[in-house]
């Protein structure tokens, strides 16, 4: 199958190409048909699995196929929840749309306004944003979306996690409502479908492989450890493993900048990423890590989505999530396109149920080690980790808070001696 057998312009085929694309992933060739027909799409598909150019380029053949509206008002908008994953999208719009006439623009918070709202008044066809910014512009006047065509919700999922169902219902109030409709979510759950039922139009369903696939080419590895060994641990491991270039998970921003700190009295170059940063720390830290000048970094689960970081070697669950999916979601950023891929998790007595969660769901026990010296506590509570005690409102992930339109919160690779009895009490 082609990009080409999609219903794919030749221009369209031409830009795939030049970015090193030949074949359609499988989500791209259940995806692609039905948007180019013009109809709503409910889609279930995980990072990694080349989503992103499942909507993009048909919005972009879509849009392409009428003359340019005068002014450029915004006719496609494409809401994401975070703000890397906004700059991700941005340039993989542009990439993609280089041989046809369209503008596209991106704007979210944690940066002045002003060369945003400068791009939107040159007109912009193609507009992708997180949901405070283009609300907080919307009420300025700045922005108009009287004359959209196209909406794409993309990881939907995530969105309603941070909060943003009341912001997405603002907007949808502010837009067309003859348009074309598209949800980008990893999961069916429940919330999803209800949002689904409430403003799609007789969508086409597709989902992608399920990332169990994904998974099961990932090598994955479980410490057990005392909580207060972690650290320690994890600086071993990534010291004596001479590990380059890992994507660390915690809880809570808090743990994320403690760990972050700890990393650096290790000597080992380390950056946090999260809701709290600036964009410029941020982008900064985000660059580092690319560029190897950073080794270590520490992130929540919301900041870490969009990121992009291809081939990436390591992930470290240094907390479990309590979101089984987001464990999938997590150790989904290494093993891609065939790269070897290591995930390892520091997994203390009160994560015990987090751990069968995630095995129930993968559909398979995780490789157990204990490595001496960093023994867990026999006599540790497995009581669940509980957001209440620690003064945070509970939530699907702990820790996260929303500031100025966009929520960031949330969280892991092998070696050592096993014990053979290391697993009682643990299954």
């Amino acid at each position: 199958m082609s990009f080409k057998s999609l219903g794919l312009s030749d221009n369209l085929v031409k830009a795939v190409s030049a970015q090193g694309y030949e074949n359609p992933t499988p989500i791209q060739a259940k995806s692609i048909p039905p948007i180019l027909e013009g109809k709503d799409v409910l889609a279930s598909a995980q990072t990694g699995t080349g989503k992103t150019a499942g909507f993009t380029l048909p919005l972009i053949q879509n849009l392409a196929k009428k003359p340019p509206l005068r002014n450029r008002p915004v006719r496609a908008l494409i809401l994401t929840p975070t703000r890397e994953l906004a700059a991700q999208i941005y340039q993989n719009v542009k990439d993609y749309s280089r041989f046809v006439d369209l503008r596209s623009s991106v704007i979210f918070g944690g940066v002045n306004q002003k060369s945003q709202v400068a791009t939107l008044r040159n007109g912009v066809d193609i507009l992708i944003a997180t949901p405070g910014r283009l609300i907080d512009l919307n009420n300025q006047g700045l922005l108009s979306l009287r004359s959209l065509e196209i909406l794409v919700l993309d990881e939907a999922d995530r969105m309603l996690d941070m909060g943003f169902l009341r912001d997405i219902k603002k907007i949808m109030g502010l837009i067309p409502k003859q348009r074309q409709t598209l949800l980008f979510s990893a999961t069916f759950s429940k919330e999803i479908r209800n949002l689904a039922g409430e403003f799609l139009k007789s969508p086409v369903s597709v989902e992608s492989t399920p990332e169990n696939t994904t998974v099961e080419a990932i090598q994955q590895q479980v410490y057990r450890v005392a909580k207060e060994k972690k650290t320690d641990l994890l600086i071993k491991l990534i010291s004596e493993g001479n590990w380059e270039q890992i994507l660390i998970f915690t809880r809570t921003k808090h743990g994320a900048n403690k760990l972050a700190k700890k990393l650096e009295s290790a000597n080992i170059n380390a950056a946090a990423i999260h809701g709290n940063k600036s964009q410029g720390a941020r982008t900064k830290a985000l660059a580092g890590f690319k560029d190897g000048s950073v080794k270590a970094l520490v992130a929540t689960d919301i900041a870490s989505r969009g990121l992009d970081i291809p081939l990436l070697p390591f992930v470290v669950n240094f907390e479990l999530p309590n979101v089984s999916e987001d464990y999938v979601h997590r150790i989904g950023r290494t093993g891609r396109a065939g790269a070897s891929g290591l995930a390892i998790s520091l997994v203390s007595a009160d994560e015990t149920s987090f751990l069968r969660d995630i095995e129930k769901l993968i559909g398979d026990k995780i490789p157990m080690d204990i490595l001496e010296g960093f023994e867990p506590d026999p006599n540790a509570s497995t009581k669940p980790f509980n957001p209440q005690q620690r003064g945070r409102k509970p939530s699907a992930h702990s820790g996260n808070t929303k500031s100025s339109g966009n929520k960031s919160g949330g969280q892991r690779p092998r070696t050592g001696n096993s014990r053979p009895n290391s697993k009682k009490s643990w299954r």
